[in-house]
């Protein structure tokens, strides 16, 4: 408990003291107005304003799915498992090479994860790199998205001026806005920061138009251990933190009472290669260090786990993927996503891989699931009749 009270103090002092930098006007003047303050070109936060916005946030989220029987109520002990990844490749199915990935194949990741019992959402897997312009990818992606799965969608807005068309879109499918926006079956990623401590102005905007929309959205800070943020696990967590509470303060400031999901991202780094290591053991320990203080928190969280370096759906993706899922859920991550299909480091994504991950997916939620201790479980009757 000590530890956690000493990385959350220290991410508010970062926040306090070091700020935000590379913030546009219209950015810093809404942070200035609501409490912020400007000094030498950066934004600091007070602590009174951070933990104003970790007590007034919702502590559970409805992430719906456009049928019921997939709604997910995000925090608390709640976990769900899902895929993620935005990949630009996919590997074949036929020869096994990956080539870049198409709008039928995010179609086709989509449906499977509809059909696969252990995965509960469809995060955007792949970019569909057949679509040249941003606005045309973004209301694609998020068509394929909602025809291939009826669970809850995730996808990204590239551009403010994009949100509007997502929204009409699950609103037509919704019959109607205020359907939409009591069981919002679509939320948002947004990376809203660049580390080391910036913010991403255009970012910030897809952020504040999803909440106009009624579009939950996912503060998600992605850095880079030892190249983007510190090489101790304990100085980036604390980093990381302090952009992801950054986040969660935008949104309060937007509406205190949006849905709001905390996505902090401290991803290891291969030093000697520079490639993402995720499927190592140090990028489990990150993770569950950053988890540990929003569930003290209480705050909604989401992770990245299952990001393994193998390019194959081999024995490497398996024990990866199994240890750092399984680390993520010891620890109360409420989302944990690039669990199904993510390969090649993020860049990649298998279809087939899906499928088995799904098997995977399984055993590792029963491994953490509850044994039943009863007078009729423990079976005294049983052992006595078998003497």
């Amino acid at each position: 408990q000590d530890d956690r009270k000493l990385l959350l103090n220290t991410a508010i002092q970062i926040l306090e003291t070091i700020g935000l930098a590379e913030i546009s006007p219209e950015i810093s003047n809404a942070m200035c107005e609501a409490g912020a303050k400007m000094s030498s070109e950066r934004v600091t936060i007070p602590k009174k304003l951070i933990l104003e916005t970790i007590d007034a946030m919702p502590k559970t989220i409805l992430l719906a799915g456009q049928a019921g029987e997939f709604d997910m109520q995000v925090g608390g002990e709640n976990v769900y498992l899902g895929t993620g990844g935005a990949a630009p490749m996919v590997q074949d199915l036929t020869s096994a090479d990956y080539r870049a990935a198409e709008l039928r194949d995010l179609y086709d990741a989509a449906r499977i994860a509809h059909n696969c019992r252990h995965i509960d959402f469809f995060a955007r897997s792949v970019v569909a790199r057949d679509i040249d312009d941003p606005l045309k990818l973004d209301r694609a992606t998020t068509a394929a998205s909602l025809m291939g799965c009826a669970k809850h969608v995730i996808v990204q807005a590239s551009d403010a001026a994009h949100v509007g068309d997502i929204a009409q879109l699950c609103y037509e499918i919704a019959s109607g806005e205020d359907a939409f926006r009591a069981r919002p079956f679509l939320s948002l990623n947004i990376n809203h920061a660049v580390p080391p401590l910036r913010l991403h102005n255009e970012s910030m905007l897809v952020m504040r138009t999803a909440i106009k929309f009624g579009i939950p959205v996912h503060c998600n800070v992605f850095g880079q251990v030892g190249a983007s943020s510190p090489v101790t696990l304990a100085g980036a967590a604390a980093q990381t933190l302090a952009e992801t509470l950054a986040g969660l303060v935008w949104v309060h400031m937007i509406d205190p009472a949006a849905p709001r999901i905390a996505g902090p991202r401290p991803m290891i780094t291969d030093l000697r290669t520079g490639g993402l290591a995720g499927g190592s053991g140090e990028q489990a320990q990150a993770n569950t260090v950053v988890l540990q203080v929003l569930r003290h928190l209480n705050v909604p969280c989401s992770i990245i786990a299952g990001a393994t370096g193998s390019r194959h759906v081999d024995h490497q993706a398996g024990y990866e993927k199994a240890l750092g899922i399984s680390a993520a859920i010891s620890v109360g991550a409420n989302l944990v996503t690039q669990a199904a299909g993510s390969q090649a480091s993020l860049m990649g994504t298998s279809l087939a891989g899906m499928i088995a991950d799904n098997d995977m997916l399984g055993a590792v939620l029963r491994a953490h699931a509850p044994v039943t201790i009863s007078q009729d479980t423990l079976a005294l009757d049983t052992i006595l009749d078998s003497i």
